[in-house]
């Protein structure tokens, strides 16, 4: 198997590497039995379509998190190089689910790392990209893509300060009815520069309404260090889909669907 993790860009910067956390349950979903991030959308694992996304992207390496029935993810994912997995055996939330991959990157440099949730199958390579390239041209410690949606339900809002940098996320459990009625959301696609990130990650406290260390609180700390924090408004309202039931997964499914299918006869996806 290729070494990619030497492999360099361009620019003379190795490769961007991943965190994909995919240790969830859905119970949501209708079925205790299979992890979220298994169920099929368009013939495939949702998680797959993540993997494949950051792959397309240069992604060096993509290690998942796993944690609900971590030998069938696992599984899911035969055949695929440079993939690793972390597991997360008490979930604390997502802060927490990044902490546990940190022992994997002690023995390299900073590496530009994406974090990303394992069930947002309508992830695009070109998404990722754009980060990629702003993130380094802009010198970050941490780079999100936001989406600004007519329905914010369920999202955390990206509330932005008096000069239009990000000041924090705020998740919807913790939301002021004024930060309720903001439409631009967190998709959770990140990039950050490792050894900031891994920094911040333990200064992340648990005190919200879920008593979870989220990674939302990252940016937040990294700013706070006077570190430079990106924010782009860079995926599609198409994209920011949840998928928590069945209908929500058959209409994910579709879109998937008629997106390869105008991308097979060369017509741009919408």
């Amino acid at each position: 198997m290729t070494d990619l993790l030497n492999h360099t860009d361009p620019s003379g910067r190795p490769a961007p590497q991943a965190v994909i956390l995919a240790a969830g349950k859905g119970t949501r979903m209708g079925s205790d039995d299979l992890p979220k991030v298994l169920y099929p959308v368009a013939d495939k694992p949702m998680l797959w379509w993540v993997v494949k996304a950051c792959q397309d992207a240069g992604v060096s390496r993509c290690i998942i998190v796993v944690g609900y029935k971590a030998d069938e993810v696992r599984r899911s994912l035969d055949g695929l190089e440079n993939i690793e997995f972390a597991e997360q055996h008490d979930p604390k939330g997502t802060a927490h689910a990044a902490q546990v991959t940190q022992h994997l990157f002690e023995d390299q440099p900073a590496t530009d790392l994406f974090v990303l949730a394992g069930d947002g199958p309508l992830i695009r390579t070109k998404t990722l990209a754009r980060m990629l390239e702003v993130h380094r041209r802009r010198g970050a410690s941490a780079t999100l893509a936001t989406s600004v949606i007519d329905d914010p339900t369920g999202y955390g809002r990206i509330v932005r300060g008096a000069d239009g940098g990000l000041e924090r996320i705020v998740e919807q459990k913790d939301a002021t009815p004024k930060q309720l009625q903001i439409n631009e959301v967190n998709p959770s696609y990140y990039c950050f520069d490792s050894e900031a990130l891994f920094g911040a990650l333990n200064e992340v406290k648990s005190q919200n309404s879920q008593g979870e260390y989220y990674i939302t609180d990252v940016p937040a700390i990294l700013k706070g260090h006077g570190k430079k924090v990106e924010v782009i408004e860079a995926v599609p309202p198409a994209d920011v889909l949840s998928i928590n039931t069945p209908a929500q997964l058959q209409e994910v499914d579709g879109i998937l669907r008629q997106r390869l299918a105008n991308e097979s006869v060369g017509a741009p996806s919408s």
